[in-house]
């Protein structure tokens, strides 16, 4: 601590040596100006002190020639008037210096802004999903002027834009702070038009309904996205385009049910099928494949098809179709099918009625015991 003048060593400030080379006080500055900057400490109040201090020292020392005479005489260099140019008048320049390092804001022109990024829903069907398909669509967009080639010029001449000079950035003063950013005369680029294009207005964009055709690929589910790169909006004056992002809408099947790579689907089989057995054909993607399908079949039962899902798009593995089985209730009986039931019926009273319905006996000793709870 200076004793006249209430301030810390600099290099001290700073936590360096005094043998510190540029790209390390450069970088000890940031780390202090990333931890202390009010916007990151807006409750703390000796934030906005300790980073006032820390650009100060900062300006000094990264300064050749102010260096050499802090090394020389301290903090008494730049009171009176010793410095030269007293105080520490263009803070800008260290924003410009550090803060457009951090922030993407630094060294030379501004870049010419990204041309926007478009977003295409598709909706699919799940066969198309599952096996892949190209898909021809259209897409409303901007692209580059073709009579001016993006430019805006009518003639293709630019000049230095007066508001920025060539820049394409100016510095916004606020206070003690100084941002930069893209000049909003040029749009950053540094340049202006003497003679508009006439066909887009100095825009270098036109309105086109653009056809292209996206290939997508096997095994893609509800809510993937694929991203086409560069087939989004032009950049304005020629600069980068954006991308296009086709985000897939897999439609409701009529049989399947997709569920990550597995498919499920139910099979309606009659009451004698499920409690005699049979075989049954069942639809996959691939075609029918043949189910056993064993006596006494109860309704919720599943049967695990390997190998007959989806295949990962990501990972290549296949997943199973997943059937279960459904037990109808036959309806518009004739005569007789009543007669032949009426008679199993009569059958299941004979004996052991509990021995041909296994959960019919739990379920009722499940019942009894409720209602006994209930009413004691």
């Amino acid at each position: 601590m200076n004793a006249a003048t209430g301030k810390r060593d600099y290099y001290e400030v700073l936590g360096v040596e005094r043998s510190v080379t540029e790209v390390e006080l450069k970088k000890s500055f940031r780390r202090l100006a990333m931890k202390y900057h009010p916007d990151r400490c807006p409750d703390d109040p000796s934030a906005q002190e300790k980073f006032k201090e820390a650009k100060e020292a900062y300006e000094v020392l990264a300064d050749a020639q102010k260096r050499a005479m802090y090394d020389q005489h301290g903090h008494a260099a730049f009171e009176g008037g010793m410095g030269g140019r007293g105080g520490f008048g263009d803070m800008g320049d260290i924003f410009g210096d550090i803060f457009g390092d951090i922030f993407g804001m630094g060294g030379g022109r501004a870049r010419a802004r990204r041309g926007s990024d478009l977003r295409y829903v598709m909706e699919l069907d799940l066969e198309e999903a599952v096996f892949g398909v190209e898909k021809a669509i259209e897409i409303p967009t901007q692209v580059n002027c073709h009579h001016c080639n993006g430019s805006g010029s009518a003639d293709g001449k630019t000049t230095q834009c007066r508001t920025c000079h060539g820049h394409g950035r100016v510095r916004m003063q606020n206070g003690i702070f100084s941002i930069q950013q893209a000049c909003p005369h040029c749009g950053g680029s540094g340049q202006t038009i003497e003679k508009p294009c006439k066909e887009c207005r100095g825009e270098g964009l036109l309105e086109e309904t653009r056809a292209l055709s996206v290939q997508i690929p096997a095994g893609v589910d509800n809510g993937d996205r694929i991203r086409l790169s560069g087939q989004g909006e032009a950049g304005p004056g020629g600069a980068e385009a954006g991308d296009l992002y086709v985000d897939v809408r897999v439609r409701e099947h009529a049989i399947f049910q997709r569920d990550g790579n597995d498919l499920h689907c139910e099979v309606p089989i009659r009451f004698a099928q499920a409690a005699l057995g049979a075989e049954l054909k069942v639809p996959t993607l691939d075609g029918e494949v043949a189910v056993a399908i064993p006596p006494e079949t109860q309704t919720g039962q599943t049967f695990r098809l390997r190998g007959r899902g989806v295949k990962s798009v990501r990972s290549g593995r296949v997943g199973d179709l997943i059937c279960r089985v459904a037990v109808e209730t036959p309806v518009r009986l004739t005569r007789e099918q009543r007669e032949l039931l009426e008679k199993l019926e009569a059958t299941f009273a004979e004996g052991e009625p509990d021995a041909h319905t296994p959960r019919a006996k739990s379920w009722v000793d499940g019942v009894k015991d409720f209602l006994s709870r209930v009413t004691s």
